[in-house]
């Protein structure tokens, strides 16, 4: 059962990076996870996804100003010291990266890289924590987990990589994980069985996911809800049977039509696809961003910034989709 006050509660983040020319790579994301639910973050590359979550956690460069209020349980995270961070990251708001090999120290064995967590946030004493360790292992699915424990990350499969990534994240029974892309580059076989943790670990621990995908074919699969995001905004909000069944927005109609189906594309033509590009974030624009690309964008949409409104399905468009509308 799904608790209806939120673990995490996200208002009008907003990043950008100072340099020769201003950034704009978020602007005006807000969203609330609850215990035991999975939220997808979706969109196109470069559309703000990971920069979302690397500014939840606190891990931004200095370069990168943040404004707007992250809250976890009662406690505001934005304007946190780095003392202050350090201490919620891995113990209560942990983060799976998008690449095992380079999130695990290829020098130090899977057990070490996981005692070192439970060491640092739980205090647990060697032995207790190499026990915890193997329990780890076994929970996120890995075969002869004591013999596993002992073993470097090049000796494991990707799967299995991407599995202790995933141990090394819950170790503490975090209240908030988030995944950002935990299935690129893994089989079809492989990605099931990672979603299957997931889910599983959300199920049995009560952990709030924010899983961060372009992968619409998991989202379907493993998701609650759903925030699409174009251009570093928010362009539509709402839960996952909503979403395909009705989604409001036209980049995310476009999206939708986008993925490949049995018996398409017919022979000889292409896949669907979204014309045109994504913009350049260097100027925060003042309209909708998503309208050089749209067939419906009208003066409005090139002269006024649309906000997501809407009670349970939010949109932030001018001329959407007419509620019910598959």
């Amino acid at each position: 059962m799904i608790d209806t006050e939120p673990v995490l509660r996200v208002r009008d983040l907003a990043v950008t990076f100072a340099g020769e020319r201003t950034v704009h790579a978020v602007d005006g994301v807000s969203f609330d996870v609850r215990a035991g639910e999975v939220l997808a973050v979706v969109g196109e590359s470069g559309c703000g996804k990971s920069v979302t979550s690397l500014a939840v956690l606190g891990l931004l460069p200095e370069a990168a100003k943040v404004t707007g209020s992250v809250r976890l349980g009662g406690r505001e995270l934005a304007g946190a010291s780095e003392a202050e961070l350090r201490a919620v990251r891995g113990s209560e708001l942990s983060m799976v990266f998008q690449e095992p090999m380079t999130s695990l120290n290829p020098v130090l064995t899977v057990g070490r890289q996981i005692t070192e967590v439970l060491r640092r946030h739980q205090k647990l004493g060697r032995r207790e924590a190499r026990e915890r360790a193997v329990e780890l292992l076994s929970l996120v699915g890995i075969p002869a987990p004591r013999r596993r424990v002992d073993e470097y990350p090049h000796q494991l499969s990707g799967g299995m990589r991407q599995r202790v990534v995933i141990a090394v994240a819950v170790a503490c029974d975090p209240a908030v994980l988030i995944a950002d892309e935990p299935t690129t580059a893994l089989d079809v076989t492989v990605q099931a069985g990672v979603l299957d943790v997931l889910d599983s670990l959300r199920t049995r621990l009560g952990t709030a996911v924010v899983l961060i995908t372009h992968d619409l074919g998991v989202v379907a699969h493993t998701a609650d809800r759903v925030l699409v995001m174009y251009a570093g905004r928010p362009v539509e909000h709402a839960t996952a049977d909503e979403l395909f069944a009705s989604p409001r927005h036209p980049y995310t109609r476009g999206l939708l039509a986008a993925v490949p189906r049995p018996g398409t594309p017919p022979e000889g033509g292409r896949l669907t696809e979204i014309p045109g590009m994504v913009p350049a974030l260097t100027e925060r624009a003042d309209h909708c961003t998503f309208a050089p690309r749209c067939d419906r964008a009208d003066e409005r949409c090139t002269t006024a910034r649309p906000h997501p409104e809407g009670e349970r399905h939010l949109v932030a468009c001018w001329h959407p989709e007419p509620e019910g509308t598959p």
